[in-house]
């Protein structure tokens, strides 16, 4: 299991505490390496290290999980990073800022739907755990906080139809307010991209599930040489 996260000390000996094989908190603070150097473990390893530069897939034996109080600055981009190797974990339970777990978790045409909520969903079931006020913690921060629990599915992507989706997903929402013939347009042959799939190109992205993305990803792919 990994441990990613500010103050990590009561979040480590809570872990400890379970039937773990072993644990690698990944920590960049000094402050708290010295707080966890006072763990005398044997199932506990420690990283003094940025947890944007870590392979948890190399780091880490099957099976996998990661448990992490991100950072909020850093949340999204560590997010995006362990999702293009979702398959190779069982779990991921991470504490995230409210307004990102609502982003994560966000069905279509709502309000927070976007790029983030279509690729965690088509990489994974998401489902908002807690919530947590400023409050429960010390100091308290100016946000609310709430931590989403990832299970990736049973049946990953190959990494060509991942980059696809990822392109997808970053031109639609790059000019959310435009209707998709207009968005995809980078892209290339939008209007025929969108007819293959049977989606009207008056549509906006906000407004498509994650099965339609899934098919736009296909056919993106299947066009490419």
């Amino acid at each position: 299991m990994l441990e990613v996260g500010p103050g990590p000390g009561g979040l480590t000996r809570a872990l400890l505490a379970r039937p773990l094989a072993s644990l690698l908190a990944c920590e960049l603070d000094t402050r708290a390496i010295a707080a966890l150097a006072e763990l005398a473990e044997p199932r506990l390893a420690v990283l003094h290290q940025d947890a944007l530069k870590l392979d948890a897939v190399a780091a880490l034996e099957a099976p996998r999980q990661i448990v992490a109080n991100l950072p909020y600055n850093v949340g999204t981009p560590l997010l995006i990073g362990w999702l293009r190797h979702a398959g190779a974990f069982e779990r991921l339970t991470l504490m995230f800022q409210q307004e990102v777990a609502e982003r994560i978790c966000a069905a279509p045409d709502t309000e927070h739907y976007g790029r983030l909520a279509v690729l965690s969903q088509w990489l994974c079931r998401c489902t908002v755990m807690l919530h947590l006020p400023p409050g429960a913690f010390f100091p308290p921060p100016r946000v609310h906080s709430a931590v989403v629990g990832l299970v990736p599915h049973a049946e990953q992507p190959p990494p060509a139809l991942l980059a696809a989706m990822e392109r997808l997903t970053a031109a639609a929402f790059g000019q959310r307010r435009k209707m998709l013939r207009g968005s995809l347009k980078a892209l290339g042959g939008a209007e025929a991209l969108l007819e293959s799939c049977a989606i009207a190109p008056e549509r906006r992205a906000e407004t498509l599930s994650i099965a339609e993305f899934d098919r736009l990803a296909r056919a993106l792919l299947e066009r490419e040489p």
